[in-house]
């Protein structure tokens, strides 16, 4: 049974899928004063023009970002609930930034609804003797920390972005729609105006949000978009979901991202009702199960269309704001060895939306006496990377689309199944990509990590609920990919309140098990495991310890009543030429921190060759079921990528790599006999 607060809270989250509603926005109607154009509030001044600045390490897309910033990113951000393209905008491209130098504590603690920005300055100042704020050109999305962002600037705390609006005439209130205007993701805390208005209000730095503009936009007139941010990341004093950034980088802690960091677009949708988002789970057997939320939220006749290859495979007529299922004959399965997707069409009234499934089944059961992890039925050894996502150029958002596509090819064409989203949630394209190339995704919620020198706090209450919500957003607008198989809700105690018999990761499982029903929980990710979730999951290197009789502190032994899993193991080291190296003086300081170092690629790979053999021996003898072998590539101060940071030099010997992968899965398979 759900305490009331967290199964209320997991039963409101469930129907957060209208604009008015999305992602804790929080809707007002105070006005602040503007934000003015010019440092001293009157008149235009120019910006200082965009120009990408210099990376420390490039990566083969550098050069490209930056050359058409109206085509940064220009992908429709949300393939599963796609309208036609005459209905959307992206809003990506060159905007106008401040810092609004939040130097003080008691600056970044204000309220950002009341702030007066241009009456900020260095020290936390005000009035007659502030400081004046430059206004520069930034491409968004980027991190503001990154040189293609065209600003480089750190230990930012608050800003403000704006830009100009245009709109087809066709998408005006007065011919019967809105406009609505869609923030992918904005680190960490966001008030979005139109024309001075105040249309919403979001927390969280991995999750998207909508805002409607229809009735602050003006016809004949330049709109003006602005949004106003605040990212303390992890000074003293705030707790928050932001994984491994940190103003203080060092070994395995890596520079921040700030700011509008994903795509933001405006879409045209009809002003009475609309379809507002997608609910769609289907399993091994052809039923499909589907709620489609209508803005209106009053019930309004849909019907709903399977497609395979562009031929109708079954349809149904049904209701919104209401789950229905009805069957699919005969489906061919998503798997990673066969991929298949089916795209859906949904019809409300006079507008259509298309998104598109895969029909699985995950779920866990004995073979042979062992607890498994099962996909449709079958123990599938899951093998693959840590994979922490950040990049040289653009910290946590990759350059282009052609590059997050590169990390994902070469993780699939080693013949790695599976990848482990590390404290990270990525856009929606990347999981849109797994679904497509047939990668099983384990992905962590993004921890709390006080700074260095708090590492023994624990969140306060209001800090925990914070962090619970956000975890049920992430599980809401996530679940309908099927390559997502586990969510996982801590890792290695970051976060994780372990005082005096009090173990949240109970309650969160059972919360998060409600919310979906359809995946595996990974409740506790290396140590601090009291027994919660599906996996009991090791984490221990260079070695693996995967559902041994043996196990290294702080891991506890084996459990087996749950799935024997190794979360993390290998993070063999190996220091490259000083071309493919993040340069930074304190990040090189620390690579002899690496759990191993090999003074060659020779030596890497028979220590990686060794390493898999061990892997194979533990799925031959024990009781291990898969494992997550660190990582995708080098991150700044940690050499023990399959690439380097540049993406330049792949250290692994591929056949090696994949036949050694392969024996894994084989062992697997006669274990399951």
């Amino acid at each position: 049974m759900l305490p009331t607060s967290l199964l209320s809270l997991s039963l409101s989250l469930l129907t957060l899928t209208t604009p008015s509603l999305a992602s804790a926005i929080r809707q007002g109607a105070a006005n602040p004063p503007k934000i003015p154009s010019s440092p001293n509030g009157s008149g235009e001044s120019q910006p200082q023009p965009y120009a990408p600045q210099p990376a420390l390490l490039t990566t083969e897309w550098t050069a490209s970002v930056g050359s058409d910033p109206s085509n940064h990113w220009a992908q429709h951000p949300r393939p599963q609930l796609k309208r036609e393209d005459k209905w959307w905008q992206s809003l990506n491209g060159i905007w106008r930034y401040r810092n609004l130098y939040f130097a003080s504590s008691a600056r970044m603690n204000v309220d950002i609804s009341t702030l007066i920005p241009e009456r900020y300055a260095a020290g936390g100042g005000g009035g007659d003797d502030a400081l004046p704020l430059e206004e520069k050109e930034t491409l968004i999305p980027s991190c503001i920390e990154s040189g293609f962002s065209g600003l480089a600037e750190t230990n930012v705390t608050g800003m403000v972005f704006k830009r100009t609006l245009e709109f087809p005439d066709n998408w005006t209130n007065e011919t019967g729609r809105r406009v609505l205007i869609h923030f992918e993701a904005v680190d960490y805390e966001a008030m979005v105006y139109v024309n001075d208005q105040k249309l919403g209000h979001n927390v969280g730095g991995y999750f998207r949000f909508t805002v409607d503009a229809t009735n602050a936009l003006k016809k004949g007139v330049e709109n003006e978009l602005q949004v106003v941010v605040r990212d303390p990341t992890d000074e003293p004093g705030f707790y928050t979901p932001h994984g491994k950034q940190t103003r203080t980088p060092s070994h395995i802690f890596y520079t921040p991202c700030t700011g509008i960091w994903q795509s933001v677009w405006m879409e045209s949708v009809p002003r009475d009702n609309y379809i507002s988002d997608l609910d769609v789970a289907a399993d091994m057997e052809g039923k499909v199960t589907m709620t489609v939320y209508s803005s209106s939220n009053t019930t309004t006749a849909v019907k709903v269309s399977i497609l395979e290859d562009g031929a109708e495979v079954a349809t149904y007529d049904g209701s919104s704001d209401q789950e229905f299922s009805f069957q699919v004959p005969d489906p061919k399965l998503w798997s990673p060895d066969s991929p298949t997707l089916y795209n859906i069409s949904v019809t409300m009234g006079d507008e259509q939306i298309t998104s598109y499934t895969g029909f699985r089944t995950i779920s866990k059961g004995a073979v042979n006496g062992i607890q498994r992890p099962l996909l449709n039925g079958k123990f599938v050894f899951q093998f693959g990377p840590l994979d922490q996502g950040y990049w040289p150029d653009g910290i946590y958002l990759p350059p282009t689309e052609e590059a997050m596509l590169y990390d994902l090819d070469l993780i699939k064409s080693l013949g790695m199944n599976m990848v482990r989203k590390h404290i990270k949630v990525e856009p929606q394209l990347y999981y849109h990509a797994c679904d497509k190339l047939g990668l099983l995704v384990i992905q962590d919620m993004p921890s709390m990590r006080p700074a260095a020198i708090q590492a023994a706090d624990f969140p306060n209450p209001t800090q925990q609920a914070e962090f619970e919500r956000q975890l049920s957003v992430m599980v809401n607008q996530f679940k309908h990919h099927p390559s997502i198989v586990t969510w996982v809700i801590y890792n290695e105690g970051w976060g994780q309140i372990r005082d005096g018999g009090n173990n949240p990761e109970f309650h969160i499982t059972d919360a998060i098990r409600a919310l979906d029903p359809t995946r595996l929980i990974d409740s506790v990710t290396g140590w601090f495991d009291h027994g919660a979730g599906d996996f009991h999951d090791n984490h221990h290197y260079a070695s693996p310890q995967c559902g041994t009789p043996w196990h290294s502190s702080p891991n506890t032994p084996y459990d087996p009543n749950r799935i024997g899993f190794q979360g993390e193991f290998g993070g063999v080291g190996h220091v490259p030429d000083a071309k493919n190296l993040w340069p930074d003086p304190a990040a090189v300081a620390t690579i002899p921190d690496t759990y191993e170092l090999s003074a060659d690629l020779d030596a890497y790979n028979y220590r990686t060759h060794v390493l898999l053999g061990e892997l194979r021996d533990q799925v031959e003898r024990y009781a291990c079921s898969g494992a997550v072998y660190t990582q995708t590539t080098d991150v700044e101060g940690e050499v023990n990528g399959l690439v380097t940071y540049d993406r330049r030099v792949v250290r692994v010997n591929v056949t090696q790599w994949k036949s050694d992968i392969q024996a894994l899965y084989d062992t697997a398979e006669k274990r399951a006999l």
